[in-house]
This record gives C-alpha cells, sequence and structure tokens, in this order.
C-alpha cells in the first residue's frame, strides 16, 4: 500500500495541507507546536506533540529527538552530541537519553537510503573520558587574558589548551578529549557565537562564553548559539572557577541528574522543574536560582548572593532585580503546591529553601 503523503493540520489559520517531504521538524513551545517546513513556511497548532507524533513517528524518515522536537532525517546534514544540524542550517536538541538511538536512526537511515559519503559529518558518541584531571580548551585572542584564566585552572589542577581563533580551537578538538571549553566573544576571524556549535559537535563538552561584553542582550546570544554559560571578565576567581566546575560535573555525570524534594523534582540535566508531574514554566534565572538555593536548603542568601548567581557583571542596583525575579518565582511555586512555601523569605536578610517534611 503506497503511503499517503501528505497530512491535514488543524492550525490558528484554518486547515492546512502538509507534505511529509517538506517538513523539516516539529517543536513544541508552550503547548503550541510548530510545524517548520523546509522552504521557511512554519504552522502553528495549539495541540500535544503526542496528537502528532504517532502518525509521523510511523514513517522511517522522522525521528524524536527530544521531548519537545522531532526530525525529518531527510534534512539532517550531521547528529552530534547535543544536537541535530539540519541542511539549513537549524540546531535540532537532542536529549542525553535518545542520544544514542538518534545516531543508530540516522545511520541506519542513510544507509538504506545509500547517499554518497552519508557519514561525512556524523559525529560519535562522546569518547570516554580518560584518567586524570580536567582538560579545558581555552580560547582568547588576548594573551593576557588567557594567561590569567588559565592561572585559576591550573590551581584548581586543571590541564589547559590554549587557542587564540576558531580555527585553532577546531583543530585542537579534533585531537583531544576536553571537559569543558571556554570561548571568547570578540576573537580574530569567526566570532565565538559562530563557532560555538562547531566545538560542541566536535567535542560533546559544555560551551562557557567569557566576555567583557555584561549587556544582557549579548548574554542571551550566548545562550542562543548554543552555551550553557556566560561568564564576563570581571567575575571573581573564585565564582568563575565555581561557575566552570559545577558545569563539568553536570555534563559529565550521569544522564539523569535529580533532585527531589517531596512533589518538586529538579532535572538538572533537561533543566526542568516538575511539580507533582507537572512543569513548571521558569525562567532560566528562576530555574538557576531554585537549583542553587535548593542545594543548601536552609542557607540564608542575601540579595547581593542570588544577584551574583545569576547576573554577575551587572552593576549591582540594591536589589531590586532579585525582589522581582524571586517574586515571580515564589508565585508561580506557590500556585502549583498550595500546601507548602519553599521559599521562605527571612526578613532583613535574604531568602532560604525549606524542603517539605513529605
Amino acid at each position: 500500500m503506497q503511503r499517503k503523503r501528505v497530512f491535514a493540520l488543524k492550525c490558528k489559520d484554518g486547515v492546512a495541507k502538509i507534505a511529509y517531504a517538506d517538513l523539516e521538524y516539529v517543536e513544541v513551545i508552550n503547548k503550541t507546536v510548530f510545524f517548520h517546513l523546509a522552504g521557511g513556511d512554519v504552522y502553528e497548532a495549539a495541540a500535544a506533540l503526542a496528537d502528532f507524533e504517532g502518525e509521523l513517528l510511523e514513517r522511517p524518515e522522522f525521528v524524536k529527538t527530544h521531548r519537545s522536537y522531532i526530525v525529518n532525517l531527510s534534512f539532517v546534514q550531521a547528529v552530534g552530541v547535543y544536537c541535530a544540524i539540519t541542511k539549513n542550517g537549524h540546531s535540532v536538541p537532542i536529549s542525553r537519553q535518545r542520544r544514542s538511538q538518534v545516531q543508530d536512526v540516522y545511520l541506519q537511515f542513510l544507509h538504506q537510503t545509500e547517499l554518497s559519503g552519508a557519514q561525512e559529518g556524523v559525529f560519535a558518541e562522546k569518547p570516554v573520558r580518560p584518567d586524570g584531571p580536567w582538560q579545558i580548551l581555552l580560547v582568547d585572542d588576548d594573551s593576557a587574558d588567557r594567561a590569567f584564566w588559565a592561572g585559576i585552572l591550573k590551581k584548581h589542577g586543571c590541564i589547559t589548551h590554549q587557542a587564540e581563533n576558531g580555527r585553532d580551537a577546531l583543530n585542537l578538538a579534533e585531537k583531544e578529549y576536553y571537559d569543558c571549553v571556554l570561548l571568547d566573544v570578540m576573537i580574530s576571524g569567526e566570532d565565538g557565537f559562530a563557532i560555538c556549535e562547531k566545538l560542541r559537535l566536535k567535542t560533546g563538552a559544555p560551551v562557557i562564553f567569557l566576555s567583557c561584553q555584561t549587556e544582557a542582550d549579548k548574554q542571551m546570544e550566548g545562550f542562543a548559539s548554543g552555551g550553557i554559560d556566560y561568564i564576563t571578565k570581571d567575575t571573581p576567581a573564585e565564582l568563575f572557577w565555581a561557575k566552570v566546575s559545577t558545569r563539568i560535573k553536570l555534563s559529565s555525570s550521569s544522564d539523569c541528574i535529580q533532585m527531589k524534594f517531596g512533589p518538586l523534582l529538579l532535572d538538572l540535566t533537561e533543566r526542568e522543574a516538575l511539580m507533582d508531574g507537572q512543569e513548571l514554566l521558569l525562567t532560566p534565572s528562576e530555574f538557576d536560582i531554585l537549583w542553587r538555593i535548593s542545594e543548601r536548603a536552609e542557607h540564608i542568601f542575601t540579595p547581593k548572593e542570588i544577584f551574583d548567581m545569576i547576573l554577575s557583571g551587572q552593576p549591582w542596583d540594591g536589589g531590586q532585580a532579585v525582589q522581582k525575579i524571586m517574586s515571580g518565582l515564589r508565585r508561580k511555586l506557590d500556585k502549583a503546591w498550595k500546601k507548602h512555601c519553599f521559599i521562605e523569605t527571612v526578613w532583613g536578610q535574604g531568602y532560604r529553601f525549606v524542603p517539605p517534611d513529605c
């Protein structure tokens, strides 16, 4: 029986017919399903991915890469550790739990379709880490800055490999295993944002941006390009090391890093917060605060400590930004679980995380 070539979609503008061959990938954002076509058109449907995935996944060219993403393998150019890159330049996330499956399915798909040069650009699973200290790839075209950061890393027992531009960094990435990449934004040649994804594909290591640019839009651009953190160059040495070591530990630990406090579950791998099984829609700053303060339950965090967690390098505003973020976070927690107040305000001192007794 011949497979049907199109499916009908009830979208916001009516009913549309979408050809399977034109569908590049599907993503879910805030309970809206977006169907991205190769030509650039996007159709929206107020539904759940589960309403469509059965129909899509029965076809060999489609694979689920993440709980919120399905990609058409016909449009995939390369499969990396954290994402699939399409021929149109889009990055489709791959969850850790699905990583091996996606790579296997892609290789099988290439074999079955007998594409010439099929395996070029397909990257293997992150290699087993060798014994020894952490190895860091430091990319910065300022020799003084490289020496400064390398000195801090050496103090903490790390081995640092240095590059002054993206080309050299990519060459090093092909030869060594790295636990982390520290990447300056303003480097000669392609800037850090441009080569971030290439380094992630080659190393599988978390990329942390280093920059003297403290503007919020620049930091957002860093996260959008695939960075896992953004450290400004005026960050104190110990805070710099705390951020780097934490990111490496999270990246190299088990595939499912979770913290549970009664009905509240924090999944550090997927960066999700669930309350009694229902996802809390937290901003990145809200999630980071909740995670960091829950690690030290009952410790009172001052507004300045919380400010430095998420807005390091920004001018201290007296606590206004922290107060606004904490207020929003507490409202979301209270709405999701009225039986307990997870974050307590300690008058005149700050905030602390109070886990429930259950």
